[in-house]
């Protein structure tokens, strides 16, 4: 039994979901230890298992695990495994809890963490069955003490159960590995998702059945109503709150009324920064004109370097050689 964990750093969502334990099956008889795989990437993070603890110590033993318990998470994706240590002709369910606490190198803890889980384990004597051979199924084999051995994506005693991790949600039926039939209304790997039979409108997104979750600005159960209704969005501008629009590029205003004029605001909505001293805004980049260069088109080919005036409308100018520039002294004065 497999469970990913942490990507890159980063907590997978579905094990911050306040429903993960619920979701999570109990881990049958047969399993004695599960796999867990995380890596942290580029950054660097540092982890202590602060609770491996049994909460029911005469049927399981406290879990242990692979690696130490605390360490740095490794850059490249690796397995660990706890191990469930049933106690010998004990029989039942027995819960446990795992607490871990992951942080990067200032000390600070990864969104999500610390990460406390607690799961259920299954335990009981599973004798040979002399009947093995018969039974076992869906690839599942006999091994030499007559205990059916379960295929990757099965489990039970006799490899009867297909695993879906995580589990099939909303009245979900795991039926092979890994693939869930949805109940009605429900749709995604995991059900996760709802079915509306009304289009969700305004941008909003079907999360169950018939239920939609609006952007900002809107409401109303198909997302239909806006929060601007007193302030309407003209020129195609979006409701993103009450009474507040967000403008398509060119326009501007409380109501995406005023078309934009001025160089320096048409080039903030078309995705340059900062203003183009001498050129133009294309495609998030400044395109300058003859003569000059720069990011800013701010640098001229006769060595000055041209600064946006400050509060006394003065322009700083730059006098720049060909060699490496170490320092320099510059006044404001009026360029003519």
């Amino acid at each position: 039994m497999q469970i990913y964990a942490i990507a890159d750093g980063v907590v997978l969502p579905y094990i911050l979901d306040p429903n993960f334990e619920k979701y999570l099956p109990i881990i049958p008889a047969e399993v004695v230890k599960v796999n867990f795989t995380w890596k942290s990437g580029d950054q660097k993070y540092y982890y202590d298992f602060d609770q491996l603890k049994s909460f029911n110590e005469t049927i399981l033993s406290d879990p242990l695990i692979s690696i130490d318990t605390k360490g740095k998470v490794p850059r490249k994706s690796r397995i660990f495994q706890v191990i469930l240590p049933c106690l010998r002709n004990q029989s039942g369910i027995a819960t446990f809890g795992i607490s871990l606490k992951i942080e990067n190198d200032r000390g600070l803890y990864l969104p999500g963490t610390p990460l406390r889980l607690t799961l259920k384990k299954q335990c009981g004597d599973h004798g040979p069955d002399p009947e093995c051979d018969k039974k076992c199924a869906n690839g599942g084999h006999c091994n030499q003490s007559g205990i059916c051995q379960c295929p990757k994506g099965y489990m039970g005693k006799y490899c009867r159960s297909a695993l879906c991790y995580p589990v099939c949600i909303n009245g979900g039926t795991c039926v092979a590995p890994g693939v869930c039939e949805c109940a009605d209304g429900y749709q995604g790997p995991h059900c996760e998702g709802g079915m509306c039979q009304e289009k969700c409108l305004n941008g909003g997104k079907c999360v169950q059945k018939d239920t939609c979750q609006c952007r900002r600005g809107y409401y109303g159960s198909r997302c239909e109503y806006s929060k601007c209704h007193s302030v309407p969005c003209l020129n195609n501008g979006r409701c993103v709150g009450i009474n507040r629009c967000k403008c398509q590029k060119g326009f501007t205003g409380n109501q995406c009324e005023s078309a934009v004029t001025k160089p320096a605001e048409l080039a903030r909505q078309e995705g340059c920064k900062k203003k183009c001293n001498h050129g133009e805004c294309r495609e998030k980049r400044c395109v300058c004109e003859k003569g000059w260069f720069g990011s800013r088109c701010n640098r001229s080919n006769k060595g000055t370097y041209i600064l946006a005036p400050s509060q006394n409308n003065a322009t700083k100018r730059i006098e720049v050689g060909t060699g490496p520039l170490t320092e320099v002294t510059f006044n404001e004065m009026p360029l003519e």
